[in-house]
């Protein structure tokens, strides 16, 4: 049997997120963070970030019950965004700060906490001007 044409992958169409209390964990992805909610789907909700979906999820089985791949959401300022989400009570392990630097910009970032225990981060670049 010959192998079916496989145009490659192109692209990151959905994340799951654990979470444990579906209606806290939307509240802080669709309130404190801003993402744009689509819709509840029993134990699930779905929000768009970016073209691509995030599904909330309960764990099916126990050996899924652990925290989520870190995201790291792009914002166009990290220490404005980290102010703003402070602002509405996320707390951040740090402040905003550069993790690599070219000749003329740097990458700057800094992680938080969702209210299920899951890893996040905040990242963008910044011009060295």
């Amino acid at each position: 049997m010959g192998e079916a044409h496989w145009s490659g992958i192109s692209g990151l169409g959905q994340v799951a997120i654990n979470a444990h209390d579906i209606e806290r964990a939307t509240r802080f992805y669709r309130d404190v963070l801003g993402l744009q909610f689509l819709f509840p789907a029993g134990k699930m909700a779905f929000f768009t970030c970016g073209g691509v979906s995030l599904m909330l999820s309960l764990p099916e089985e126990p050996e899924y019950d652990h925290a989520a791949s870190i995201l790291y959401f792009t914002v166009d300022d990290v220490a404005a965004s980290q102010a703003v989400l402070a602002a509405r009570g996320v707390e951040f392990r740090s402040a905003a700060h550069p993790v690599h630097r070219t000749e003329d910009k740097e990458l700057w970032m800094t992680f938080f906490r969702d209210t299920e225990g899951n890893t996040l981060a905040l990242q963008g670049w910044r011009s060295r001007a």
